[in-house]
């Protein structure tokens, strides 16, 4: 009560949903543009594969009409970084665990609330047995860092953590 009752003295209007994501009430829409690739190692696939999980997670998080530009949230970002990295070493120098990794900079415009809005690098990591090639592990791997990543993205923007 007494949030609610300070949050209606200082103007603020924002909408909850039951998901815990705080939206300004004037918002609409939103729109998420297709993610650019810009690492070293450019995968086929992973920018749509990014860019179709945010929408997705907006999509089952938020009651906002989705736009392709010019929503009243935007996202807009790139792959800076995909790599595999020796993590730890055995005995013998090899490496005993790899670090596959992928980073994201994402820009999010809050047209209602500058102070929301962000550019930030966003970076997700799974370690796997040195025993295993990457493409072995590669699909899986991605399938998680990228529900990690948007999870992280999407609580930034909107439950503001």
């Amino acid at each position: 009560m007494v949030l609610l009752a300070l949050t209606a003295g200082c103007g603020l209007k924002i909408k909850y949903s039951f998901t815990g994501a705080s939206i300004p009430v004037e918002a609409k829409t939103i729109s998420v543009a297709t993610f650019q690739n810009r690492a070293s190692l450019v995968v086929p696939g992973l920018t749509q594969t990014l860019t179709d999980a945010l929408i997705d997670m907006c999509r089952a998080q938020t009651n906002l009409d989705i736009e392709t530009s010019g929503g009243d949230l935007s996202f807009e970002g790139e792959i800076t970084d995909y790599k595999t990295q020796p993590l730890t070493v055995s005995g013998d120098e090899q490496a005993a665990m790899n670090r596959f990794s992928i980073s994201v900079r994402i820009r999010y415009v809050n047209s209602f609330n500058a102070d929301q809005s962000f550019d930030q690098t966003f970076t997700r990591y799974q370690d796997y047995s040195s025993t295993l090639n990457l493409s072995d592990v590669e699909a899986s791997l991605t399938e998680e860092i990228v529900k990690m990543l948007i999870e992280d993205i999407f609580n930034r923007a909107f439950v503001n953590w």
